[in-house]
């Protein structure tokens, strides 16, 4: 709806659960969640849900993701017991409760999650409005957006490019993703002189989120919604 602020739970709800698993997803339903944020790679033509390239950081495994089968990323412990999903299982947890912000993390994603959108949204009760399909590989975001163009894209970046939002227009991406440490008055400014919407990540304080929201933006990103939610978001 117009005017609506975007609180989206990072990596489920990240701050609480082991990020990016079915006990982060479930947390962040039970705390009312409209919009969480997830992380997909291909593995042998399967879209896992994990952020890092490498296991390392947040499991009992070691070396890359793309270069790991999937039996052995199925056999890892991410935390809790959790084990690292795959992106149809998120989607039938979540079942069009909340919506999904999807980031493409590496190759060969745009048309594995092409396929998974298509078939929810034929079969569920999932709405092409609750998916946003974001990503810092720009070329795999133009090749998910030219097989679905009915979802919506975010462009992400890592700092403040030259010509600010400029480099989101070819892309014809609804959303700009920036990061907190770059984010700038102008840069959202710019955003929204081009139409665009402009999301900050990782935003877990309130003063940080207090500062952003002074500048206009339209959401955030956050492991800890709830500390947001409760104190300065409106019901």
């Amino acid at each position: 709806m117009p005017g609506e602020f975007f609180c989206f739970f990072h990596r489920g709800a990240s701050g609480y659960a082991p990020e990016n698993t079915l006990l982060a997803f479930s947390k962040a339903l039970e705390l009312g969640a409209r919009w969480i944020e997830l992380d997909v790679f291909a593995v042998e033509q399967q879209l896992v849900v994990f952020h890092d390239e490498r296991l390392e950081r947040k499991t009992n495994g070691v070396g890359s993701v793309t270069k790991s089968s999937v039996a052995y990323l199925r056999s890892l412990d991410v935390g809790e017991g959790q084990k690292i999903p795959f992106l149809n299982e998120v989607l039938d947890l979540v079942d069009g409760a909340a919506g999904l912000n999807i980031e493409l993390k590496g190759a060969n994603t745009a048309t594995l999650v092409a396929k998974a959108l298509k078939e929810v949204l034929s079969q569920s009760m999932w709405q092409q409005n609750q998916f946003i399909v974001s990503s810092f590989d720009h070329p795999e975001l133009l090749a998910f957006s030219s097989i679905m163009p009915e979802i919506r894209i975010g462009a992400l970046t890592g700092g403040i490019p030259l010509g600010y939002a400029a480099f989101a227009e070819p892309l014809n991406a609804w959303s700009i993703h920036a990061s907190i440490e770059f984010v700038s008055r102008e840069f959202v400014e710019d955003a929204h002189v081009r139409g665009k919407k402009m999301f900050v990540y990782t935003v877990n304080h309130p003063d940080d989120f207090a500062r952003v929201r002074e500048m206009g933006v339209d959401g955030v990103f956050t492991d800890y919604p709830d500390r947001l939610l409760t104190t300065i978001l409106p019901a």
